[in-house]
């Protein structure tokens, strides 16, 4: 639920947004004016000849020729109603009939509802559709009132999203990913801990294989966590044992951490010897676009304040994009990244999502899902008009650079 996090993040957390565009503005005075010809954000540091050449080169290298298991992973990110973009990729991907059997998948906020369908594989296609196809406000929240938003740590309340998570994760559901689990294969969710400020990675298919009702209870409490907006929803206590203590932790939506997330074996990270994941597949969904829209920002603090965490927000998916490539690279795995194309229109308003603005959303990723090729195999910031150019002759040239979206 990340996108709608920030279209409430500004009313929520006001002093929050203060700190963070004096933050912004420290880190921009960095000196004088930069030249034409000066090093670019870090993110558009590396072009798209030098990833290619180096990923040519890393090819070649005899450390990194498939020489033990292939795996396929899947790692879906954060996104709000862009979940729907996932959901039916993965959909048109098992009808076209090249999805494989995904021996990992990660998932956070949105994509862990959509992480627990991709795992127990195409049967389910049909509730995931349902599901994520027809989602809408009501659906997810409901507003409190303003002498109740007073006495809470909330605006809204999350009943309806957790409605929604116990009629979607059922028994029958919890087996499957049990079943699953039994195989080999992994599922993992992650959640945001208030208290730490950290990522909490959850083994969902450990927690499904005990099989009982507090198991389906934990599961969906999980799940319900994840989607949780901080501020906007209430935080979702877990309880947890802790060097055989038994506690009350508090959770939040998991990207206010990470916005997507996969962590390996270090053993499989080294770049010294044989890499043991060379020739698998890294495959990641990205529920939402690489680079958010240019739109006309209104003068006052909210607009400002809005425009430039959404800013953050971007950058920091794209910075977790490039944690996740530098991972491909050092463990031989092959990196494919598909995301909603950024010519693709839709409602700048994504808390006001409609069920057209979804449906289109899904239909644009079953058409993804059926497309022969829809990955690139670069991070952002490698492909044509994706880098910042600077400029230092004056606001007058401005219409001429190509302001990064």
């Amino acid at each position: 639920m990340t996108h709608l996090r920030l279209h409430f993040r500004v009313a929520l957390c006001l002093p929050a947004c203060a700190g963070l565009l004096l933050l912004a503005g420290c880190l921009s005075m960095r000196g004088g004016t930069p030249s034409p010809n000066s090093a670019t954000a870090a993110e558009d540091c590396v072009d798209a000849e030098t990833l290619n050449r180096i990923v040519a080169q890393l090819a070649e290298d005899d450390s990194v020729k498939p020489g033990g298991p292939r795996y396929n992973v899947l790692v879906l990110s954060t996104g709000g109603p862009y979940g729907a973009f996932s959901a039916g990729m993965l959909v048109g991907w098992s009808e076209a009939g090249t999805r494989p059997k995904f021996d990992c998948v990660t998932g956070v906020s949105t994509g862990a509802l959509v992480s627990v369908f991709a795992f127990v594989g195409p049967a389910w296609d049909d509730k995931l559709a349902s599901v994520l196809s027809d989602l809408n406000a009501e659906k997810i929240y409901r507003m409190r009132g303003p002498v109740a938003m007073l006495r809470r740590s909330s605006f809204a309340s999350s009943e309806p999203l957790q409605r929604l998570i116990e009629d979607t994760v059922d028994m029958e559901l919890l087996r499957a990913v049990a079943n699953a689990h039994a195989e080999g294969r992994r599922l993992y969710v992650g959640t945001t801990n208030l208290e730490t400020k950290r990522l909490a990675v959850w083994d969902m298919g450990a927690i499904a294989s005990r099989g009982d009702a507090e198991a389906l209870k934990l599961f969906q409490t999980i799940m319900l966590a994840s989607c949780s907006i901080p501020g906007f929803f209430e935080p979702v206590p877990i309880d947890v044992q802790v060097n055989g203590q038994s506690r009350s932790e508090l959770h939040v939506d998991g990207g206010a951490s990470a916005s997507m997330f996969l962590r390996l074996p270090e053993q499989a990270q080294s770049l010294r010897g044989r890499r043991p994941l060379a020739g698998s597949n890294l495959y990641i969904i990205v529920a939402g676009k690489l680079y958010a829209d240019p739109a006309p920002v209104r003068p006052g603090f909210i607009p400002v304040a809005g425009s430039s965490i959404s800013s953050l927000m971007y950058a920091e998916a794209r910075g977790d994009l490039y944690r996740l490539f530098t991972t491909s690279l050092a463990s031989g795995m092959k990196f494919q990244l598909a995301a909603v194309p950024q010519q693709f229109a839709i409602n700048p308003n994504n808390a006001s999502f409609g069920p057209k603005e979804i449906k289109q959303l899904y239909e644009e990723g079953v058409r993804a899902g059926h497309s022969p090729n829809p990955w690139r195999s670069l991070p952002p910031g490698s492909e044509d008009g994706e880098q910042a150019q600077l400029s230092s002759h004056g606001p007058q040239s401005m219409p001429q650079r190509d302001i990064a979206r």
